[in-house]
C-alpha cells in the first residue's frame, strides 16, 4: 500500500465531533482485532485531546458496548511521577475511562514512570512489550492501535524536538530527559510507533494548526521534520482533526 492510501485524514467541524468521530474509529479498530485475532493491544497517550475521547468512550462503550475483556491496555508516553499524581497520565487514563469500562486490572500496563532508575525501568516495560504484543512481518511488537496527541510544537508522545531519543533505532522504549520541560519522561520510540497496524493522531485546536499543516505537508529534509512527522507506520495511519486544527491544511480531506 502506497504513503497516500495507508493516510486518511478524517476532520471533524468541532472538536466534539472530531472527538466523536475518533471513538467511532476506535470501536471499530478495537473489534476488528478481537474479530480477527481475538484480543486487542492498544496503546493510549496523556493530553487534552485523548482526554475528551477518553470521557466520551466511558460514556458511551460501557459494559457490553465493546468486547473491553479482550483489550490490553499499554501507554506510549508517561511523566515521572507516582500513578496516583494528577500530571500522570495513567492517573487521568484511569479516572476518565478505566475506572468505568470492564478491563481487567491484569490487563492494564502503566508504565512504572516514577521509578528510580528510570533507564532500567524502560528496559523493563520494553521486555514486557516483547513477551505481550505479537510480532508484526519486521519482528516488533505490532500494536493494534496506537493512540497519540500532538503538541503545538508537534511533539508527540513525549518525543520533542532537539532530542535524541527523536532518532532512537534499537531501544523500543527509552527514558529521556526533554530540557524545554525540565522533566524525565518514558516514551515508546518511532520504531514501536512505527510498527503498529494502525496509528491514530487526534489533534484539535487553532493553536495547533500550523503544527498540523506542516507534517502533513513536511518539509523535504528529515532534519527539518517535527516529531510528529516521523510517524510513519507498517500499517495505516489516521489523522483525526478538527476544523480549527485543519485550516491551514489544503490537501484533500475526508471532510464530514
Amino acid at each position: 500500500m502506497s504513503e497516500s492510501n495507508r493516510r486518511k485524514v478524517v476532520v471533524g467541524t468541532s472538536a466534539a465531533e472530531a472527538t466523536s468521530l475518533a471513538a467511532e474509529l476506535f470501536k471499530a479498530t478495537v473489534c476488528e482485532a478481537t474479530d480477527s485475532r481475538g484480543t486487542c493491544h492498544v496503546a493510549l497517550s496523556g493530553g487534552t485531546t485523548p482526554h475528551a475521547l477518553y470521557k466520551q468512550l466511558a460514556e458511551t462503550c460501557g459494559y457490553g458496548e465493546l468486547p473491553w475483556e479482550h483489550l490490553h491496555i499499554y501507554f506510549g508516553d508517561e511523566r515521572d511521577v507516582p500513578h496516583d499524581d494528577v500530571e500522570s497520565n495513567y492517573h487521568m487514563v484511569q479516572k476518565t475511562l478505566l475506572d468505568h469500562v470492564p478491563v481487567a486490572p491484569t490487563h492494564i500496563h502503566p508504565m512504572p514512570a516514577d521509578a528510580e532508575d528510570l533507564s532500567v525501568a524502560a528496559e523493563r516495560y520494553e521486555q514486557m512489550i516483547r513477551q505481550r504484543v505479537p510480532a508484526g512481518d519486521d519482528g516488533l511488537p505490532a500494536f493494534d492501535l496506537v493512540l497519540l496527541g500532538m503538541g503545538a510544537d508537534g511533539h508527540t508522545a513525549s518525543l520533542f524536538a532537539g532530542t535524541e531519543t527523536l532518532d532512537e533505532t534499537s531501544s523500543l522504549v527509552t527514558a529521556c530527559f526533554v530540557p524545554v520541560l525540565g522533566r524525565n519522561r518514558m516514551t515508546f520510540t518511532f520504531p514501536l510507533i512505527n510498527s503498529a497496524r494502525i496509528v491514530m493522531l487526534i489533534v484539535t485546536g487553532s493553536d495547533k494548526a500550523e503544527a498540523v499543516s506542516k507534517v502533513l505537508s513536511p518539509d523535504e529534509h528529515h532534519d527539518n521534520l517535527l516529531p510528529a512527522g516521523r510517524i510513519s507506520p507498517k500499517g495505516s495511519f489516521i489523522i483525526v482533526l478538527d476544523r480549527s486544527a485543519a485550516r491551514l491544511f489544503t490537501a484533500r480531506a475526508t471532510t464530514k
